[in-house]
């Protein structure tokens, strides 16, 4: 048989990612921070398009998105509804009083001070807001204290270097040989510099551990005895609320120890926090939902947070008058297709996000109504099918997206849950249910209860859980195992005061009446 070439047609389908489809997905999984960033780029690049600031826009073209952005709601339901040791250690310190030991003053007793207080400005003192433009950083604080503290100009090299070299908690990042090898001097000046800087306000600082973090403050304060040190070598015991065996390690008493432990408490473990002065960004939610006042929610989207842009018609109709040749006309047809296309992307991701977050009410109602334990379960397909697209598509939807609900402010996907079974014919729970159902138990405990406890008090309450997913969910809650409970419990005992001395206290702190 002959080998010749030929030609042969065939008819063939397949899919196409196309550079808008890419675009459009792009822009239906941003959150609206990352879309009006995106946004911005494009007014920058396409001069047809132009922000939509509101009410009517001169020579603009229609916003196809406004509709839904401004009035389209979807109404639903029925009713309106009302690791690391150190970082065990630095928990431990932080934890609540009445968690571990007395305390009357909280964390955070450090020589510069963190709260705001009152002041001459007001009742509880200035708007932190107006304030931070006036503000010493933290690099400019240790930066005067150096120039007055180091005279010698390579070491005020080597003490700049260091404070470059701290991280947002305080704390040294690098090896000394490193820094002493990038600055081409011994390490014994980089030592004997960072001793100097060790000493400088707020205390604390220039630590390479926590322990010696603790230790610079308990050195300024004069308390830093044996007694002390020891308990500063056994923080993981601490962490643990092994309490027996740190008297043991630092030849106290219980009482000594409590005292201890209370100094423990009142330095802090991030002493550079101290100077952070940066405004946490709130999340602005996507979606508002409100109870109509016959029953039911009305689900809309945030206008205020939805960034839109329009096309500027008389624009495009005065430049494409004036092109003067083919390269013109071609540039202005393309930024006024992409303009256009750009608009219409954006009017579909709000559909797509109304349509979405309005079956996600409907059908987590129960939730909304009575509460997380009627948080029904949920997939990404039992969206799909019932809005009629792609999980894919939903997945991207509920992506970063959040709504304001009665109930407080949730991302879109925290509604998603998997199915728990039950020996209830026909009732099935979801798994954040089940794990509000496990902290309360735990809550309402009065001797720890062990994961295999919590097995059966569940199962008595129709829950079909196995004894790994109980464990698995409790430490999702940030719960501890029955043994460090029952640990933290007897330590919480042994160091509160007696019965009769807390009376005493308590007869002490009482007014007394007048003559």
């Amino acid at each position: 048989m002959a080998i010749a070439p030929r030609l042969e047609l065939r008819q063939g389908q397949s899919l196409v990612m196309t550079p808008q489809l890419r675009q459009a997905i792009t822009l239906l999984q941003y959150s609206n921070a990352e879309l009006a960033e995106y946004l911005e780029g494009e007014l920058e690049r396409n001069p047809l398009l132009e922000r939509h600031e509101g009410g009517e826009t001169d020579g603009a073209g229609g916003d196809p998105g406004a509709e839904a952005a401004d009035g389209e709601s979807a109404p639903s339901g029925e009713e309106p509804g009302p690791a690391s040791e150190e970082t065990a250690a630095i928990e431990a310190i932080d934890a609540p009083a009445d968690s571990l030991w007395e305390d009357d003053g909280g964390l955070r007793g450090s020589a510069m001070g963190s709260g705001s207080g009152r002041g001459p400005e007001g009742e509880d003192g200035p708007n932190p807001d107006e304030t931070l433009g006036e503000r010493v950083t933290l690099r400019d604080h240790l930066i005067g204290q150096l120039a007055i503290e180091v005279g010698d100009p390579a070491d005020r090299l080597v003490g700049l270097h260091l404070i470059g070299a701290l991280d947002e908690a305080g704390y040294i990042e690098g090896d000394l040989g490193a820094i002493a090898a990038a600055l081409g001097c011994d390490r014994a000046r980089v030592e004997r510099v960072l001793s100097l800087l060790q000493g400088f306000d707020p205390p604390g600082l220039f630590a390479r551990t926590l322990a010696e973090c603790l230790a610079l403050q308990l050195r300024e304060r004069d308390r830093l005895d044996p007694a002390m040190r020891a308990l500063l070598d056994n923080l993981d015991l601490l962490a643990k609320r092994d309490l027996a065996e740190l008297c043991r390690r630092c030849g106290v008493e219980r009482d000594d120890l409590a005292d201890m432990i209370a100094e423990i408490r009142a330095l802090d473990p991030k002493p550079a926090l101290a100077f952070d002065h940066s405004v946490a960004a709130s999340v602005t939610p996507d979606v508002l939902m409100r109870p109509f006042p016959g029953g039911g929610w009305s689900v809309e989207l945030n206008t205020e947070a939805l960034p839109r842009v329009l096309v500027n018609n008389r624009y495009h109709a005065r430049i494409a008058a004036g092109a003067r040749g083919k390269d013109d006309r071609q540039f202005i047809s393309q930024c006024y297709q992409s303009a256009s296309w750009l608009v219409r992307a954006l009017h579909q991701r709000a559909t797509t996000i109304l349509k979405v977050a309005g079956e996600i009410v409907r059908q987590q109602d129960a939730f909304f109504r009575r509460g997380v334990e009627h948080l029904r379960p949920l997939v990404l397909r039992d969206i799909a099918l019932a809005v009629d697209l792609h999980e894919s598509t939903v997945s991207r939807v509920t992506s970063n997206k959040y709504i304001a609900t009665p109930r407080g402010n949730f991302e879109l996907r925290y509604f998603f849950t998997a199915a728990i079974g039950s020996t209830v014919a026909g009732l099935t729970l979801s798994a954040e249910s089940v794990r509000h159902r496990i902290r309360a138990l735990v809550e309402e405990e009065t001797e720890a209860l062990s994961d295999d406890q919590l097995v059966e008090a569940l199962r008595r309450e129709g829950i079909d859980i196995a004894r790994r997913t109980v464990a698995k969910y409790r430490e999702s809650l940030g719960i501890a195992s029955s043994v460090q409970r029952r640990r933290d419990r007897t330590a919480a005992r042994w160091l509160a005061p007696p019965a009769g001395q807390a009376r005493e206290s308590a007869a002490k702190q009482a007014p007394q009446p007048s003559g």
